[in-house]
């Protein structure tokens, strides 16, 4: 993860005389941080900085006739409009979830003129801009959008214009390799760990219990530290789906008639164990708790609560829809009053977009800070190109290939899973009612 990796030797770049940066997919605090960051250490040297308005959504539908407008498209993000915006919430040159390489998840689709029409929209409007880089700023979906760009400019003929690309790792989920920490993540747990304590204040009062999915698509980083830090009885993410708790289905496709087999939770067993947290903490002379979920258990629930189901951009279920919490609520209320005899409440919330555009925390801030002038650092200082912008240690900056992070085969990136027995994993059981017996 060093720049003296073999795969990280500078590459012959045209000078860098202006850089354009993107944001896409969902917010995360201390986006600004990274943004205006960035942009005030590429504009020190005389380069001028464009703000791509609102992820790839304007690129996407870039054509010579419709040609990028200033304000419109993008803004140049001078002195005056960074001023004091390190700080703020939200991002200042907004996001969308368009992702242009949709339709490319293999090489070879690099050279296919109808697979590759998005990525080819995109380098021909950037170019139009007269970038010489781009700062991706996003998740992985994002990166795996910024790897398939620098591998589209990568088939070009020789003499055409290309732009170099590096990445900034963003997700509240923390779920990215290369990385132990993504800016974002430790507001998020602080904004969502303050609402579990509001609503564990609730639970007692009324001796009820509270179901909270949090957010977390793939891994469960987010709902742990939430947990951890918001004093929750119980939490279960992905990590948590060992072979006890998982068994296959086969699913036909209504409209071709084709069957395939998918891991899906024993929603039963799930159901059993919060109950089981709840009686235990019964023994304890507490009716009441919190319990809290990733929202990623959703794309694992059996197909007869998936009917409605849609998917979005990038192929993933909206986990939204799957009414995790409420589902969950239900079952576990309806297994409680059959093994006591009792009844108990238990509410489903939801919980997550409210944390995603909240003022960052000083780490935050400072993480991003240090990203953004990574950014700086690897395209201009180190002439790098297909890198994410990473830290380790007191702040140090290192820059890890794309070819690292993503598989060359499929094009897709590997999540990072909380592992299984980690200290971290064994701070919550420590912490929670989680029955060892």
């Amino acid at each position: 993860m060093s720049s003296s990796s073999p795969l990280l030797e500078p590459t012959p770049l045209r000078p860098i005389r202006r850089v354009a940066i993107l944001f896409a997919g969902g917010p995360a605090p201390a986006a600004n941080a990274v943004i205006s960051t960035a942009a005030a250490a590429f504009g020190r040297q005389g380069i001028e900085v464009l703000g791509i308005l609102h992820g790839y959504a304007h690129l996407a539908e870039y054509s010579p006739e419709n040609p990028m407008q200033e304000g419109r498209d993008y803004v140049v993000l001078d002195q005056t409009r960074l001023r004091r915006t390190r700080n703020t919430r939200g991002i200042m040159i907004g996001t969308s979830r368009t992702n242009p390489g949709k339709a490319v998840s293999s090489p070879s689709h690099l050279t296919d003129p109808d697979r590759s029409a998005g990525l080819r929209t995109v380098q021909r409007a950037l170019v139009s801009l007269g970038v010489d880089a781009l700062v991706s700023i996003g998740g992985d979906d994002t990166l795996k959008t910024a790897n398939k760009l620098k591998k589209y400019q990568e088939h070009l003929p020789a003499g055409e214009k290309t732009f170099a690309v590096v990445h900034v790792p963003k997700t509240i989920d923390n779920d990215y390799p290369g990385i132990d920490f993504t800016f974002g993540y430790f507001t998020a747990v602080e904004v969502i760990a303050s609402e579990i304590r509001n609503l564990l204040a609730d639970a007692e009062a009324c001796r009820l219990y509270f179901l909270v999915e949090s957010m977390g698509r793939s891994a469960g980083w987010l709902a742990y530290g939430a947990a951890i830090a918001g004093e929750a009885s119980l939490v279960i993410s992905i990590e948590d789906l060992t072979a006890d708790f998982i068994t296959t289905e086969t699913v036909t496709d209504p409209k071709t008639g084709s069957t395939a087999s998918r891991q899906v939770m024993i929603i039963e067993k799930v159901v059993n164990l919060i109950v089981q947290v709840m009686i235990q903490r019964e023994k304890e002379k507490k009716e009441f708790g919190v319990v809290v979920v990733a929202e990623g258990l959703g794309s694992y629930m059996p197909s007869k609560y998936l009917e409605s189901v849609t998917l979005d951009d990038h192929g993933h279920i909206s986990l939204a829809q799957t009414k995790l919490a409420a589902t969950l609520s239900k079952l576990v209320e309806a297994e409680y009053e059959k093994r006591t005899g009792r009844k108990r409440r238990m509410n489903g919330v939801q919980l997550g977009y409210e944390a995603r555009c909240a003022p960052p925390h000083a780490f935050d801030v400072v993480l991003g800070s240090q990203l953004g002038v990574g950014a700086y650092r690897a395209l201009v200082e180190n002439g790098l190109n297909g890198v994410l912008v990473s830290i380790s240690g007191q702040f140090n900056l290192n820059y890890v290939p794309f070819e690292k992070l993503i598989d060359p085969e499929t094009m897709v990136t590997v999540v990072r899973f909380i592992q299984p027995g980690s200290d971290f994993q064994k701070l919550a059981r420590f912490l929670e009612n989680y029955p060892h017996d």
